[in-house]
């Protein structure tokens, strides 16, 4: 076939709340030019994310329309002149970058370094689900933390029922020793993140008590995507020269109460190596090694809730329910 030139997508056009009428709308668009590494690639399926809401609701106007989605699994239809690791009719799956037109469109420009292949046992609604969680979380435990097969130790991972929880523990449990305690505050949530492999569940509102019972001496490593409010919590149940890897922003953090069991604090952005470093491939060598892993058994999808077609409705309705903050899990689209 011949590669397309325009694409159908779901825009906002201007930011604001997800039930705004003009924060989901369809427009067509042009692709624009294949970059030499660039993979055009036919949308099958996306998924929802955080970041889709705080892009949607805070993007600069000027910008309209802004096309959202950092996660895909597709097929190839068309390939750059330098391309080398795929070909027209792969299947592929992604998290792309946020500097670049996103997913919610039939057709997708994305470059090769941060593709790989889609699990072949996987569905591409399935294999949706895991790209920007399983990098985060991959990020987080061996380029953060710097974890290996050989690290024990515990970690508690907060949100442990959420989208890179869900991956944190699956990782963790598959490739290194580590004990892990997750955060899940209803009985739902407690059950997926044990079905997962979380060794100990606690009430996020009783860290300060629950950890210190399960580990005295004091968790090694933190997970945190809800950093407000509890440094001075993380500090009191962490031991000497523990890590915490946050991937919030919270206004006015104070990191000082680390100081005393110097105790460390790093920031976890998918974003950064594509668009500071974006002839590294690591995102594609780790997105293959969680391909093989899924394909293996080892791990699984973290889909959960699966809506059809991607259209203005299923996406308002999947920010909307992705936005309550209740979703366990992932809640993918799938094209018709």
């Amino acid at each position: 076939m011949n590669a397309p030139t325009t694409t159908h997508a779901i825009a906002s056009l201007r930011p604001g709340p997800a039930d705004a009428a003009d924060s989901f709308v369809e427009v067509e668009v042009p692709i624009g030019d294949i970059r030499p590494h660039d993979l055009l690639v036919e949308v099958r399926a996306v998924s929802v994310n955080p970041v889709d809401h705080k892009v949607r609701s805070s993007f600069d106007a000027d910008d309209s329309p802004k096309i959202l989605g950092f996660d895909a699994a597709g097929t190839v239809v068309a390939v750059g002149d330098s391309v080398s690791r795929f070909a027209v009719g792969d299947e592929v799956f992604y998290a792309g970058v946020i500097n670049r037109s996103g997913s919610n469109a039939a057709y997708q420009l994305v470059d090769e370094h941060i593709v790989a292949a889609k699990p072949t046992s996987l569905s591409f609604g399935d294999a949706a689900a895991l790209p920007l969680t399983g990098i985060t979380a991959w990020e987080t435990l061996f380029d953060r933390l710097r974890l290996t097969s050989a690290s024990d130790g515990v970690l508690l991972v907060v949100g442990g029922a959420g989208g890179v929880g869900s991956m944190i523990i699956q990782l963790a449990r598959a490739l290194t020793s580590v004990t892990v305690i997750a955060t899940a505050s209803r009985p739902e949530s407690s059950q997926w993140a044990t079905d997962l492999g979380a060794h100990h569940i606690v009430d996020p509102k009783e860290l300060g008590t629950a950890v210190p019972a399960i580990a005295p001496d004091g968790v090694d490593h933190i997970f945190s995507p809800y950093s407000a409010g509890n440094v001075e919590t993380y500090a009191a149940i962490m031991g000497v020269g523990g890590a915490v890897v946050a991937i919030d922003e919270p206004e006015g953090l104070d990191l000082l109460p680390l100081k005393s069991k110097s105790q460390t604090w790093h920031w976890e952005l998918m974003f950064s190596r594509p668009l500071y470093t974006p002839t590294d491939d690591s995102q594609h060598r780790l997105l293959t090694e969680i391909a093989r892993l899924v394909d293996a058994g080892t791990i699984r999808s973290t889909a959960t809730t699966t809506l059809s077609p991607i259209g203005v409705d299923t996406l308002r309705e999947a920010h909307t329910r992705s936005e309550s903050g209740t979703v366990v899990g992932k809640i993918v689209i799938v094209a018709e």
